[in-house]
């Protein structure tokens, strides 16, 4: 795993053999990082990296600035992997949880202004995610959550879809929390209607 750019730049950690999950590859990491880039100033951001697995995006972002970021992964092999990561790097602003990413978005009173999903692409659920981080109000105003996802899956009729990007064989799906919803401009007097 190689951290890409920011204070960690160029660092490499090697991921145990043992480990079930499928990383975001570094072609990957570097263009949704630059369309982040973009987005949402990331040095001012609270994020949130669901599915953690290596960790890999949650360093990404630690090391670009991300004010506070919390890591979410239930797997134990992959949880001590990050923590063992955490502590070289010294990342006092990075929260490890270990829980499953789905009970987490049902209690966590936290709100992010970023949020990335990398479930795995087997999970019976992975089309539900985006309903349910909106549903549970996990984002803030104008927050950004990206979802990482298989080529099957389209998301185009989600509200606050935005944008549908391919790098090699990875999906991602970008969504923006509009707020205040566009009503609460618009006042339409009753002799119109």
């Amino acid at each position: 795993m190689r951290i890409i750019s920011g204070t960690h730049r160029s660092r490499r950690f090697e991921i145990p053999k043992n480990f079930k999950s499928r990383p975001t590859t570094d072609f990957a990491k570097e263009n949704i990082f630059n369309i982040i880039a973009n987005l949402i100033d990331l040095e001012s951001t609270s994020a949130l990296d669901l599915f953690s697995g290596t960790g890999s995006i949650a360093f990404e972002l630690i090391s670009r600035g991300s004010r506070e970021v919390t890591a979410v992964e239930n797997e134990a092999t992959h949880y001590n992997f990050i923590r063992k990561t955490q502590a070289t790097l010294n990342a006092e602003n990075l929260t490890v949880i270990r829980t499953d990413a789905f009970r987490y978005i049902r209690t966590t009173r936290h709100t992010f202004d970023l949020i990335f999903a990398d479930p795995p692409y087997t999970s019976k659920r992975l089309a539900q995610i985006p309903a349910l981080i909106f549903a549970n109000n996990l984002l803030n105003p104008n927050g950004i959550f990206i979802l990482e996802h298989p080529k099957e899956h389209n998301f185009r009729t989600v509200p606050q879809f935005i944008r549908h990007t391919v790098y090699g064989s990875v999906n991602f799906s970008i969504f923006r929390n509009h707020f205040p919803p566009l009503s609460t401009f618009i006042t339409i007097s009753s002799d119109f209607l």
